[in-house]
C-alpha cells in the first residue's frame, strides 16, 4: 500500500540531523503499529464470538496498512538501501521503539479491550492533529490512517462499556485489566527527546495539546461504564527509548522467524 508517491527530492530540504530525528519517529511510529497488529492478530480463531473475531482481525489488518507506509518511508529517510520488510524483520528488541503498552499480552478480552482503548484515545487524537504536519508524507499517513482510527476507537469504547455495565464477571475483569494497564498510558504522551525536537519545528503536534481532549473521551467512556477513574499511578516508560519488557522478545521471535531461517525470502 503507497499512501503517496515516492518523492525522495521533497527529503532534501531536511538538514541531516533533522531527517535523522524523522526516521526515528517515524520507525518508532511504524514499530507501534506493528506490535499492536501482531498482539491482535493473535487473537484470530480465538475471539469470544465470531462477530468480534473479525472486528480485531479487521483492526490489525488496518494497523499493518498503516504500518508499511510508515516502514516504506523510514526506509527512505534512512537511505541506506533497507526495506521496509529489513525494518520490520531484522532488528533485535533495543532497536525496537514502540512504547510498552502494545506488547503487553493479550490477556482475557478484558485486557486486549483495555490495552485497545487506551491506545484508540490515543492514536485518534494523534492522527487527527498530525494531518496538519509540515511534512506531507507524514499528514498523508495520518489522513488516511485517521479515519480507521476513528473505528478503532468506537469498537474500544463500546465494549469498555459493554464489560463494565455488564455482568458482575465482566466488570470484575474491566477493573483488574484497567489496573494493569493504566501504567502505560503515560509514555504515549510523554515525549522523547526525538520527539520533543521533532515538535519544536512543527513536524508533529504537542501531546500537551492531546491531554484535555483525551481526558475527556476517557472520562466519558469510563462514566458510562460505571468505573471509576483510575487513581494516579507511577507511570511505566522506555519502551519508545528501546527499553522494553520481556514480552517483546517473545513477539518477535514468532514474528521474525522467517526471515531469520530463510534469508530474503520472498512469496
Amino acid at each position: 500500500m503507497q499512501v503517496a508517491p515516492s518523492d525522495t527530492s521533497a527529503l532534501s530540504g531536511y538538514a541531516p540531523e533533522v531527517r535523522q530525528q524523522l526516521f526515528r519517529f517515524v520507525l518508532q511510529l511504524a514499530d507501534t503499529s506493528l506490535i499492536l497488529g501482531h498482539r491482535l492478530s493473535e487473537w484470530c480463531g480465538h475471539g469470544p464470538i465470531l462477530e468480534q473475531d473479525l472486528a480485531m482481525a479487521n483492526i490489525a489488518l488496518d494497523l499493518l496498512g498503516e504500518t508499511r507506509s510508515l516502514y516504506q518511508y523510514a526506509a527512505e529517510l534512512e537511505g541506506q538501501g533497507r526495506t521496509e520488510d529489513d525494518l520490520a524483520f531484522l532488528r533485535v528488541a533495543t532497536e525496537y521503539q514502540n512504547p510498552l503498552l502494545v506488547e503487553q499480552p493479550n490477556g482475557d478480552f478484558a485486557d486486549t479491550v483495555t490495552r485497545q482503548f487506551l491506545f484508540d484515545n490515543f492514536h485518534f487524537h494523534f492522527l487527527q492533529q498530525l494531518q496538519t504536519s509540515s511534512d506531507e508524507r507524514l499528514a498523508a499517513i495520518a489522513e488516511k490512517s485517521w479515519k480507521e482510527a476513528a473505528y478503532h476507537l468506537k469498537w474500544s469504547s463500546e465494549w469498555i462499556i459493554r464489560l463494565g455495565d455488564g455482568t458482575d464477571e465482566s466488570r470484575q475483569r474491566l477493573d483488574k485489566a484497567v489496573a494493569n494497564l493504566w501504567r502505560y498510558s503515560g509514555e504515549l504522551i510523554t515525549p522523547t527527546t526525538t520527539e520533543q525536537a521533532l515538535q519544536m519545528l512543527g513536524i508533529i503536534p504537542d501531546y500537551a495539546g492531546l491531554q484535555d481532549s483525551m481526558a475527556a473521551h476517557v472520562e466519558k467512556v469510563f462514566a458510562e461504564a460505571t468505573v471509576p477513574m483510575p487513581q494516579q499511578a507511577y507511570m511505566q516508560r522506555g519502551g519508545k527509548e528501546g527499553r522494553h519488557s520481556e514480552h517483546l522478545g517473545y513477539i518477535l521471535a514468532e514474528l521474525q522467524y522467517m526471515q531469520r531461517t530463510y534469508p530474503g525470502l520472498t512469496w
